[in-house]
């Protein structure tokens, strides 16, 4: 740790003290906490993939994200936001998860998420397949109320089944609007794409008052107006970031299960998380990256750096 004015704060390991090939492997290489005491936000990781429809290899995701974090430094030039200035920020481990059983993982991501939340500590979650947003909204809500969305993916995962379960990567947020977890006009989907079975796919998401954002409205255009948009949209309650990798063009994230083409691009995703900037943030995830398919790191290394962009907007971090 370093000492700043107010009080000491949780620093990532520089590569000034350590040569980033050394050192544990946590995320951003800080401090790994035991409890959760003092604790302003956390990195967590999820490990699962037992809620994939293709292709497998998320429940390696956090492990391979925490290993490119390293590179990441603690100051964002871009914004001006120093988080570890103002948060204090600890990477907590993994949730213990049953792989064998994919309820049982539910109850306890709900069980551990409900600890990480009791006393104020905002989780930045690294997935593990797009099934943990599920139970986490479950323990968001039932400190928050339901809360405002902003969900990056190439999917609405919407399904009411997938292979006749309710419980998968694709049916996460209708599960959440069923149980009343979302303020569903205040849930907005972004980057939506790819082929499917019916010809209006996000029926229930217009139903429900959900705003959806189709990837062929982003083509070609800063996605910095539309953020503006959603922050009026959202106000200033409670909201829940998602972003699942497959979001992105395989082109910027070819490690995901389930990749769609004409997706969005790494700096449009950058657009998005700064544009949350200012907003209630009580939580957030990024999901589906599956290090077997991504042979150049490529993929979980976007995604490190998207974690970080979800700390630096979070309430209390200042943007320059």
């Amino acid at each position: 740790t370093r000492n700043y004015a107010v009080k000491k704060l949780n620093v990532p390991l520089s590569g000034k003290d350590m040569a980033r090939c050394g050192g544990i492997t946590s995320m951003m290489r800080l401090p790994i906490a035991s409890s959760l005491d003092g604790l302003d936000a956390c990195f967590v990781g999820v490990p699962i993939d037992i809620g994939v429809s293709n292709r497998p290899g998320a429940r390696f995701g956090p492990r391979e994200i925490r290993n490119q974090s390293v590179v990441v430094h603690e100051y964002n030039v871009a914004t001006g936001a120093a988080p570890f200035q103002h948060l204090m920020v600890a990477d907590v481990g993994d949730v213990w998860v049953n792989l064998y059983n994919l309820p049982d993982i539910c109850w306890s991501i709900r069980e551990s998420f409900s600890k990480i939340i009791k006393n104020g500590c905002v989780p930045i979650t690294a997935g593990g397949d797009h099934t943990i947003t599920y139970p986490i909204l479950q323990a968001v809500a039932a400190k928050h109320g339901p809360v405002g969305l902003v969900h990056v993916d190439a999917h609405g995962d919407c399904a009411d089944l997938m292979l006749g379960e309710k419980i998968a990567h694709g049916t996460s947020f209708r599960r959440a609007v069923e149980e009343g977890l979302l303020d569903t006009k205040r849930v907005v989907q972004i980057g939506l794409r790819g082929s499917d079975y019916f010809g209006e796919n996000n029926k229930f998401q217009r139903d429900n008052g959900f705003r959806i954002i189709p990837a062929t409205e982003c083509w070609h255009k800063s996605l910095t107006p539309l953020m503006h948009e959603v922050r009026q949209q959202m106000g200033d309650r409670p909201i829940y970031i998602s972003f699942d990798i497959d979001s992105l063009d395989p082109a910027f994230a070819p490690g995901t299960g389930t990749p769609e083409i004409g997706g969005l691009t790494s700096i449009q995703a950058l657009e998005i998380l700064r544009g949350c900037a200012g907003l209630n943030v009580v939580g957030a995830d990024l999901v589906e990256v599956s290090p077997p398919y991504d042979t150049t790191g490529t993929t979980a290394l976007t995604a490190a750096n998207l974690m970080f962009e979800m700390l630096c907007v979070l309430p209390g971090v200042k943007q320059v």
